[in-house]
């Protein structure tokens, strides 16, 4: 698998030889530490025929992962120091990673979970220093320095003193130094934060992941419009947006996230100027099973949960956009004509630069009226894209006007595919 890149335009990710990858990442922070090989290898077969192209996942990992040993009985630390990492729990990570790159599947590798160089709260404990960082960096990243990986330093804390910052500069430098500078380092931050609040101008984040956490309300477009507008340009992506069958809020009198909620935070980010979106399922993070007590009222066995529609309905997304030179999608919200709503009612379109086409997303099946001037022809061929199957339906050959849209079925969410034409 060939070595990711920042695009020309810094606005989305390539491969070596100048293609353009979307990042659809699904996430698994427990894969190392809860699942045997045969397990994991079930788990990635599933997510590789879905269309995702990443997992993430994390080395040292958050559920006690420091104290309670993995399928294999192996621990990670020697005496919980970073500095003496243990063969055989590593050696499993090998297996898992390598099993990952032979199905084309990236591994976006946090080295640990934050609760291991912030104390605030979680299992933890705190091992980290700047110094032990910089080692226990440099010598995971030069482990896999050959392994199709993308680094992601943070893991769900945000660096609130000199010394956190330290630690995760300090990480840094052994990572880049580890990879020889060849694999892209990115931040994994808390709810509703971004890595471009703390660390868009290091030399080494090479682009911004932001969590906008578990919230039905949560305007993650707005989140990544932030990022999108930072200067200097970087690509960004929503890494952690509602999970499905996740309580909302993480309440369960609220209600859960489904299918709709997560189709429609990743078109509000991708449509918005994300350069790709990641996908998560409340149980399959955590690998919930009978011998695992759930975490915040997770209720679904992962292997029931691998069945979810959400995660299918995320490769639907990615089969549109990919079909539609994603390098070129930029947002445009003059397309839309009159209001274009707020959170769950929010109406998020995007175009091609070059004005060859128009995609629009309405969350709530509402007709909506487009301003097809903004493309570059005169006649422009419609259709809708249903985003909970990837079927589409033939609206046909109109001008290139301003006009009212209605939706196949009202109440669902449809994406407006707008296409320049000769005729």
């Amino acid at each position: 698998m060939q070595t990711l890149r920042i695009s020309a335009d810094h606005r989305s990710l390539s491969t070596a030889d100048g293609k353009s990858f979307f990042y659809l990442a699904d996430t698994a922070w427990e894969l190392f530490h809860r699942l045997d090989l045969t397990e994991a290898k079930d788990y990635l077969r599933d997510r590789a025929a879905k269309g995702f192209t990443a997992i993430q996942s994390v080395a040292l990992a958050e559920l006690d992962g420091l104290h309670t040993p993995n399928r294999l009985g192996a621990l990670p630390l020697e005496a919980d120091d970073p500095t003496r990492p243990v063969e055989a729990y590593f050696a499993h990570l090998d297996a898992v990673i390598d099993f990952a790159a032979d199905l084309g599947l990236y591994t976006a590798l946090l080295p640990t979970w934050g609760d291991k160089w912030q104390s605030r709260w979680g299992a933890g404990p705190q091992v980290f220093t700047p110094a032990n960082a910089e080692t226990y960096g440099e010598w995971i990243a030069l482990r896999y320095r050959t392994r199709p990986i993308i680094w992601v330093l943070g893991g769900d804390r945000n660096p609130t003193t000199d010394a956190d910052t330290a630690i995760i500069h300090a990480m840094a430098r052994g990572v880049r130094r580890g990879s020889g500078g060849q694999q892209l380092i990115t931040y994994h931050p808390m709810g509703g934060a971004s890595s471009g609040q703390f660390f868009h101008d290091a030399d080494w984040l090479d682009f911004n992941m932001l969590q906008s956490g578990h919230s039905r309300t949560r305007e993650n477009y707005r989140m990544i419009g932030e990022d999108y507008a930072r200067a200097p340009v970087k690509p960004v992506i929503d890494a952690e947006p509602g999970y499905e069958d996740h309580p909302n809020n993480f309440k369960v009198e609220d209600g859960w996230l489904d299918a709709r909620d997560v189709r429609r935070f990743a078109y509000h980010a991708l449509l918005a100027g994300a350069c790709g979106h990641t996908y998560g399922c409340h149980d399959i993070w955590q690998m919930l099973s009978e011998a695992n007590p759930p975490v915040t009222f997770a209720r679904t066995p992962w292997r029931q949960a691998l069945a979810l529609p959400g995660a299918a309905q995320m490769g639907h997304a990615r089969r549109l956009l990919e079909a539609l030179a994603p390098e070129r999608r930029i947002p445009d919200q003059m397309l839309v004509v009159g209001d274009s709503g707020a959170a769950e009612t929010y109406i998020a379109a995007a175009r091609d630069s070059d004005g060859q086409y128009a995609l629009v997303y309405i969350p709530d099946g509402r007709p909506v009226t487009v301003d097809a001037t903004l493309l570059a022809g005169a006649q422009v061929h419609a259709r809708w894209y249903d985003p909970r199957s990837g079927a589409e339906h033939e609206q046909g050959l109109v001008a290139a006007v301003a006009q009212r849209y209605t939706p196949p079925v009202a109440g669902e969410d449809w994406v407006l595919v707008l296409e320049v034409t000769d005729g």
